[in-house]
């Protein structure tokens, strides 16, 4: 069905002079110079010069003001200009000239709906369809302006005028529908629809009609049976699928909700953001999120590989699984993609942190500093990484700027003294490192992570044996079962020249975290001061090979001897 569109005709009467009606008073030149004059006027609206062929068909109007073609012929330029109050004017004039003229009518009719004007476009309608009633255009059109005049079963007699000629149209039937259901006669409409699905029964858009009523007047059941009729029809049809895997959804029916979702997220029509409502909701209302749902977001990925939140969305779904792994690979993923949300950046730093990926974790915090440089937390996360790869000055310079971003949380400003006083140990500043460890402590003494890191740097130095017993006495106390605050005991020991006890706990630790690089050295020195030399030396190799920062490692395993630790 063609559009309703105001239609510009060029007459064959339009395309030739036509006699005065005062033909016996007008000479043969005037009547030459008046068709010289039209032709041009023809001319020139057929080369676009409208204004040029409106001086032509005024002085022709003019010179005839009976004459109908010079009228239409100033309306058809009028319209060009889209000036339409001009061109309705001319139209409506060469009408009247012409009564008899049903393509003057045609244009007044779609002129008149263009303008708003339906009552007089179905006045012109009504007369076009009674002399020529198997025009089907005219009667689609007398449809259309009876339907903006309200007049709903007039509207619906001419489309039925209409299809005794064209046969069941499916948008017509459709048209015819909404027609009824403005009359409160909905059983109608939806016979209407039937009976054009017997013709066309895989038609689309007949069944969306349906689907569409029966889930707007709460007829759930009705509805759900035409949407699965839909997805048959329209296997592609991601957007059906979406709403068929909802309705599945909200009556528990898991697996084929799930198999719906499916089809929704590689079928037409579903936007990335659709997708992600739906995984979210997974997300937010299952405490564990079904393997289902993770099949869904590796979907997502698939078809939106490029997207920055396809892939962070998967990385939740991992997270709440507790694969942690998988988790940080697409959460870096996403950060390829966009660099600019710092949720993403966190997790990323975070993970790398619980993993102990401290080069990546040095390398990701540097540039997520450049990009959020008020950000406190990437500064704490950026100076640990420091102190962890041996860049002690960055680590200084990253906590100074860091605590000064600090507000009220004096669990956070503690931990960047400790970076502090870490990095001033290592570069042999024991005074400094003393003196930022002490105030870490006493801004947050609750802190057993940091009391234990001092005890240990103060036992690695020999600086004050005595304190570090105190402080990792303190710790055990409060939590006598963490390893690693019974390793930094064993570290203890050793300095005080305890090294039976240091061994029993120094074996122990290493039962449980065989691959800690730092506890397999201190084993391997309480081995040799149990003078075990074998088993000492053996160690130290391990520990070595788990990437053991202690620079003294190398000088133990070629002596066969115990040497200080150099950091």
């Amino acid at each position: 069905m063609k559009q309703f569109v105001v239609f510009s005709i060029i007459l064959l009467a339009f395309a030739q002079c036509k006699t005065p009606k005062t033909a016996t008073n007008v000479s043969s030149e005037s009547d030459n110079l008046y068709r010289r004059t039209f032709h041009s006027g023809v001319r020139y609206k057929s080369l676009g010069q409208t204004k040029e062929a409106i001086r032509a068909f005024d002085s022709c109007f003019v010179a005839r003001p009976t004459d109908d073609a010079a009228a239409f012929g100033l309306a058809q330029c009028y319209l060009m200009l889209n000036d339409k109050t001009n061109a309705a004017k001319y139209t409506e004039l060469a009408s009247k000239l012409d009564k008899g003229n049903r393509w003057y009518t045609q244009e007044l009719a779609y002129m008149y709906y263009e303008q708003g004007r339906f009552d007089e476009s179905a006045a012109c309608f009504k007369q076009l369809v009674e002399l020529e009633p198997r025009n089907v255009d005219w009667w689609f059109g007398y449809g259309e302006v009876l339907k903006r005049t309200k007049k709903y079963s007039e509207a619906i007699n001419a489309y039925n005028k209409m299809q005794d000629q064209t046969g069941l149209i499916p948008e017509i039937s459709i048209e015819k529908f909404n027609l009824y259901v403005q009359l409160k006669q909905p059983e109608k409409g939806i016979n209407e629809i039937q009976e054009a699905r017997k013709v066309y029964p895989n038609e689309i858009s007949l069944i969306g009609t349906l689907v569409d009523y029966y889930f707007n007047n709460n007829q759930m059941e009705k509805g759900q049976a035409m949407l699965e009729e839909l997805v048959k029809a329209d296997p592609q049809n991601g957007r059906a699928f979406l709403f068929l895997g909802e309705l599945y959804a909200r009556q528990n029916r898991k697996a084929d909700s799930y198999e719906a979702y499916k089809k929704a997220f590689t079928g037409q029509g579903v936007t990335i953001d659709q997708k992600v409502n739906v995984l979210l909701t997974f997300y937010e209302t299952q405490f564990k999120v079904d393997p289902e749902v993770v099949e869904l977001g590796k979907l997502l990925v698939e078809q939106h590989p490029n997207e920055a939140k396809s892939h962070s969305v998967l990385a939740d779904l991992y997270l709440q699984l507790d694969q942690k792994k998988e988790a940080l690979a697409e959460y870096k993923k996403a950060l390829e993609f966009d660099n600019t949300k710092y949720p993403i950046w966190n997790q990323v730093l975070l993970l790398e942190y619980e993993f102990w990926q401290f080069e990546e974790l040095y390398k990701d915090a540097k540039t997520c500093v450049s990009l959020f440089p008020t950000m406190a937390n990437v500064y704490l996360l950026y100076a640990i990484a420091c102190n962890q790869v041996g860049k002690y000055g960055e680590a200084i310079e990253a906590s100074e700027i860091g605590k000064e971003l600090v507000i009220g949380d004096k669990a956070v400003e503690a931990e960047f003294y400790a970076q502090l006083g870490e990095a001033n140990f290592m570069i042999r500043e024991y005074k400094s490192g003393i003196v930022w460890y002490e105030k870490a402590i006493l801004t947050n003494p609750a802190n057993l992570l940091i009391k234990n890191n001092y005890a240990t740097r103060l036992a690695l130095t020999k600086t004050d044996i005595k304190t570090a017993r105190e402080l990792i006495n303190a710790v055990l106390k409060e939590s006598p079962n963490n390893l690693v605050f019974q390793a930094t005991e064993g570290l203890v020991l050793l300095q005080e020249g305890k090294y039976k006890d240091a061994l029993t706990i120094l074996k122990k630790v290493n039962e449980t975290q065989p691959n800690e690089r730092n506890y397999v050295d201190y084993l391997g020195d309480a081995y040799f001061f149990n003078g075990d030399i074998n088993l000492a030396v053996e160690n130290w190799k391990k520990a070595k090979e788990l990437g053991a920062k202690n620079k003294s490692i190398e000088k133990k395993i070629s002596e066969r001897k115990y040497v200080d630790p150099i950091y």
